[in-house]
């Protein structure tokens, strides 16, 4: 299988720690600074040190010095407002409003976008605030599902790494720049251009996490502005401050008119076109151990930029239908914001707003390649990954960057390999198919914790419940989570539905195959776990040995040790 069953080590650090202070330490590590990683064991004074929290399952967060840390509030808000305002907000409202098939009912799913984003985000503030370490979903999947050991690790680590997030906005920043040179768009310029970007995006993070997170603020403030900017000029166009705009207010009468036409299937792939552009709510959940007060900084930051983007959200397609006709709307397709722009002053104008879109595009990818790198080195240090001293590394940039390389490579596959015209859709669906299941079982799990603890608290003469720990400073109540439960289940069994003839989102591809690749993922996961963890120990006489050791950096992370099975092993077992 190619895996690594470490013995040795390389370090897995914050990217904020400094080469100097590396030197001065004195904890042992095999990261070539020639000595080895301690193993953390039960009793040991450093589960009570003040820069570690042991969260009860075995499990050890670091709790890290505020020099190693660099993510601040504005940060914060930005790295999850520059995750969501990627170019949903452009490219998508054509598609929602064709797939709706009325004004209204297009408007009135964007406030439903908008309802099962914030009930996701109190979802991911509760686990957040809780877990306040990289990694996101991957944490709060091993403290619920415990048994088998690491199967949902395996499931979840086979959908982060198989799956390129920054592909999609990629596609569309050379779509927009072409828009923008009057260039005819075809498969490989808008890919190539693509390609450049994620190149570019890849680097920085790479070479400078400071440099890389200046210019997503920087991108941040420049998006809100774009946004802003549409929103008042659609404001002046329903005031009638618009010469070119006869009628603003004509797409608003009969607002509903069309919506007969809609499907169970049209209405499905239209809120999951909606949640695309909502899609990182949860960003900061990645970057916790980088994070200044984590608990704090979520608190504000996430509600905040949630938001702020909702808000503008609607504005912005309340504009596009005050100034573009519906007939424009539904042939503009990704590029509808430069109709926008067009048809309220002229081509120089839509060209402005082509290259004001690919900027977005470049804030988003810049985003979602800094957050998935943080995962996948969260995975390494996890041991579950093939070579995973190499994915917990932060060599050679004091960065993530084998995290980074490896989402890069599988990004540009994913962003050369679907056919013309269906690869924007295709990408996006593929990643928030598998994206609502996991949705699903975060949320369920949240629910199991509260009621086994629940159960336990009403039967004194019961054990105590293994989540008798879990003690969230923010609290996303029942309701929330069982309609972010719901919401997220309907999006995983409504695609299924057959869709009519001129209703399918692909030209060339079946309507089910982003659903049958996105469960395919986690299959893979399954079977990876299956010869991992069963078969292969079974066969070579071994067993694998859970370890939480120290490295070199003062961090801790977990290792999976391969020992012979008649050997005393210190550790948790499989």
């Amino acid at each position: 299988m190619g895996l690594n069953f470490i013995n040795k080590l390389t370090k897995s650090a914050s990217p904020s720690y400094d080469e100097k202070e590396r030197e001065n330490v004195s904890v042992n590590s095999t990261d070539g600074l020639g000595t080895e990683p301690r193993i953390l064991e039960a009793g040991d004074p450093h589960e009570s040190d003040s820069s570690m929290l042991n969260l009860g399952n075995g499990e050890i967060i670091d709790k890290t010095s505020d020099d190693r840390k660099q993510i601040g509030v504005m940060s914060a808000v930005f790295l999850i407002f520059n995750r969501m305002v990627g170019t949903g907000i452009f490219a998508t409202p054509s598609t929602i409003y064709l797939l709706s098939g009325s004004v209204g009912l297009a408007l009135i799913m964007w406030v439903v976008g908008a309802l099962i984003a914030g009930a996701g985000l109190m979802v991911y503030l509760e686990w957040g605030t809780t877990i306040p370490k990289n990694g996101g979903e991957k944490n709060y999947l091993e403290y619920v599902y415990r048994k088998p050991k690491f199967l949902i690790t395996a499931m979840f680590a086979s959908y982060v790494f198989l799956l390129g997030w920054a592909a999609p906005n990629s596609v569309i920043f050379g779509e927009y720049i072409l828009n923008a040179a009057e260039v005819e768009v075809t498969r490989w310029n808008q890919r190539g251009i693509g390609l450049g970007c994620l190149t570019f995006c890849f680097l920085i993070h790479s070479i400078s996490v400071k440099w890389g997170l200046r210019l997503q603020n920087f991108l941040g403030v420049f998006k809100l502005i774009v946004i802003a900017l549409i929103t008042i000029v659609g404001w002046v166009a329903l005031g009638g401050g618009l010469k070119h705009v006869k009628d603003p207010h004509a797409n608003f009468r009969n607002a509903f008119s069309g919506s007969e036409k809609a499907t169970g299937y049209g209405i499905v792939m239209a809120l999951y076109n909606v949640i695309w552009s909502f899609i990182g709510y949860s960003n900061a959940n990645y970057a916790l151990s980088e994070a200044k007060n984590p608990v704090r900084t979520l608190k504000i930051a996430g509600p905040l930029a949630l938001i702020m983007v909702a808000i503008f959200y609607m504005f912005c397609n309340i504009s596009y239908f005050a100034v573009v006709p519906r007939e424009q709307i539904g042939e503009s397709g990704r590029i509808l914001a430069a109709t926008f722009f067009r048809v309220a002053f002229n081509e120089s104008a839509e060209k402005a707003m082509s290259v004001f879109v690919a900027l977005s595009a470049l804030g988003n990818v810049l985003s979602v390649i800094f957050s998935q790198g943080r995962i996948i080195q969260e995975l390494g240090r996890e041991g579950v990954l093939p070579f995973s001293s190499f994915f917990a590394s932060n060599k050679p940039f004091n960065s993530p960057f084998p995290g980074l390389f490896e989402h890069y490579c599988v990004s540009i596959i994913i962003l050369l390999a679907p056919p013309p015209g269906d690869a924007y859709n295709f990408i996006s669906n593929l990643i928030t198919y598998p994206l609502s299941a996991i949705n699903v079982v975060v949320s369920l799990g949240l629910l199991w914790v509260h009621f086994d603890k629940w159960r336990h608290a009403r039967n004194p003469n019961l054990p105590p419940s293994m989540f008798a720990d879990f003690n969230p400073p923010i609290k996303a109540t029942i309701p929330v989570t069982v309609f972010f439960m719901l919401a997220s289940l309907y999006l995983v069994v409504a695609p299924f539905l057959s869709p009519d003839a001129d209703q399918s989102v692909y030209k060339d591809l079946p309507y089910w195959l982003h659903c049958v690749v996105g469960i395919g993922l986690f299959v893979a996961g399954a079977i990876y776990w299956l010869f991992w963890a069963i078969i292969c120990p079974k066969l070579f006489n071994y067993k694998l040995v859970k370890q939480t050791v120290i490295g070199s950096d003062g961090w801790s992370r977990t290792v999976i040790n391969r020992v012979k099975k008649d050997e005393v092993a210190h550790g948790d077992e499989f």
